[in-house]
């Protein structure tokens, strides 16, 4: 029985003496078509063609000899190796690394990449993968059959970003191509590819950067959520609209503790106003587009993303109809329209869903038109004083009825 596996990655260039010399004593071979025909597998190996990683650990497992699997790249680096350190497989794994294919694409764009998120792409995560594309800078993508290139642009559609698409690495056909996310699906690639998808403004400074995929130091010295208003370009208090309760800081928090937005959601804010939930929501890395009708309140929350260094996609429109041609949402806050606007949002089926009335009439309507339509609905009162220290008296009072709604078949 086979106890051990020696995972070789493989990036196109000659293989190291320690890959030569497990593969050389390997009895079993298992790797892609590419890998199984290059000349330093034994003729007399057992080969495998990779498809269902489980599978072929089962018959590693059971095999009396030495293992070998070949793979792309870095194998621990959404790789191989996750899979076959599984405890059901027993087996004990043995990597030999190679140039992983995301960093091999960004030094072929000639590009530095700490500050890059890395998102795998199948069919079924396709939407979060485009989601953090809508939400960031730079995104390296990992594609496969079905959830490549031309499906990254088509759901892209109305966001401009630049795809870098790196095709088969390391080998002889590898091609490097730039093209506008608007062009990309106009084209058929070639499998296997990584796709850097760059855009949204100027490459942020990444001077003093510590952490890798995200830099979390706050633009201006900006530190905390549920910021006051005059934290936010054009607000109310700089002379440039009206906040109303919608607009409290004490409900934006409690809107946001209930949606819980988070890296590869689709958030959609209906009645961005100042832009500041909006804004607050991609701090938290999630995808956000600010639907607004009124051209001054989409401009205060394009100025707001601006400010704070964060992607966000501004829709102007009346809803519920421009609704029809947004994306799927995951979480929903709809900051005004009346039941009309939550029965169009529920009809999409977001997971969850936050609103607010100012009076008990209007939130009992809300929550009938919710619950009716499979959410499960909380309301509260949420009442908030200001108090001016110096004097220790009553500066601004916000009374306000907070809904949530959480999708049927997902409550507990």
């Amino acid at each position: 029985m086979a106890d051990r596996v020696t995972v070789i990655g493989w990036d196109g260039s000659p293989l190291t003496g320690a890959a030569t010399a497990a593969l050389s004593a390997a009895t079993l071979v298992a790797g892609a078509a590419h890998h199984l025909a290059l000349p330093e597998v034994p003729a007399n190996a057992e080969r495998i063609r990779l498809g269902s990683i489980d599978l072929a650990a089962r018959r590693i497992a059971g095999h009396r000899g030495s293992a070998v699997v070949l793979a792309d790249g870095d194998p621990g680096y959404f790789g191989v190796v996750r899979n076959l350190r599984a405890p059901e497989h027993g087996l004990e794994v043995e990597v030999v690394p190679a140039v992983s294919s995301v960093a091999a694409a960004f030094a072929r764009a000639g590009m530095p990449w700490e500050d890059a998120r890395t998102v795998v792409a199948h069919p079924r995560t396709l939407r979060r993968a485009v989601n953090v594309c809508r939400a960031h800078h730079k995104v390296a993508v990992l594609t496969s059959p079905g959830a490549g290139p031309a499906e990254l642009a088509l759901l892209l559609e109305g966001v401009h970003r630049t795809f870098v698409i790196c095709e088969e690495l390391g080998t002889a056909r590898e091609q490097v191509t730039v093209v506008t996310s608007d062009k990309a699906a106009d084209h058929v690639w070639r499998d296997p590819n990584v796709v850097i998808v760059i855009g949204g403004g100027p490459e942020p400074q990444a001077t003093g950067a510590w952490i890798a995929g995200s830099h979390p130091a706050h633009p201006h010295g900006v530190r905390g959520w549920a910021l006051p208003a005059e934290a936010y370009p054009g607000s109310a208090t700089e002379g440039g609209g009206e906040n109303g309760e919608g607009e409290s800081p004490g409900l934006r928090a409690a809107q946001l503790a209930r949606l819980g937005p988070r890296t590869g959601d689709l958030l959609w804010d209906i009645g961005s106003g100042s832009g500041a939930l909006a804004v607050e929501a991609a701090r938290f890395g999630a995808a956000v587009l600010a639907v607004d009708s009124d051209p001054a309140a989409c401009a205060r929350t394009a100025a707001a993303a601006r400010a704070f260094g964060v992607q966000l996609q501004v829709v102007e429109g009346r809803a519920p109809h421009v609704l029809e041609r947004l994306p799927e949402p995951d979480v929903v806050r709809i900051g005004g329209g009346g039941v009309p606007v939550v029965t169009a949002v529920t009809e999409r089926r977001p997971e969850r869903i936050v609103t607010h009335a100012s009076t008990r009439d209007e939130a009992e309507a809300l929550g009938a038109a919710l619950g009716g339509n499979g959410y499960t609905v909380r309301c509260s009162l949420l009442q908030s004083v200001e108090l001016d220290t110096a004097a220790w008296s009553e500066r601004e009072r916000s009374v306000v009825f907070l809904l949530s709604a959480l999708r049927s078949d997902l409550a507990p």
